[in-house]
């Protein structure tokens, strides 16, 4: 009886680091999202990159699921934006 090394199964199985990860992920983007909706997500990542993450994520399972089927434009971008950013509480203070 014969156990297999750590070393080959590592072979066998190919290692997914965040390298490969983040391409994965810029390729499927690259694919449903149109240049200039690209660079309006760039842009939010740079601003504010866990809501980038959040849509990056959404992104990638709407495609996955077969639910976007052509590259989204820039204003279908600004729309899930819209509907996943929390919307602010405003406060107005009354003084008497």
């Amino acid at each position: 009886m014969s156990f297999p090394d750590a070393d080959e199964s590592q072979e066998r199985q190919p290692p997914v680091n965040e390298e490969e990860f983040n391409a994965q992920k810029e390729n499927i983007l690259k694919q449903i999202l149109s240049s200039e909706a690209r660079m309006r997500l760039n842009n939010i990542k740079m601003a504010k990159p866990e809501l980038s993450n959040h849509v990056e994520q959404y992104l990638i399972g709407m495609a996955s699921q077969g639910k976007v089927r052509s590259p989204l434009t820039d204003d279908q971008l600004k729309q899930i934006l819209l509907a996943i950013q929390q919307p602010k509480r405003d406060f107005k203070i009354n003084r008497r």
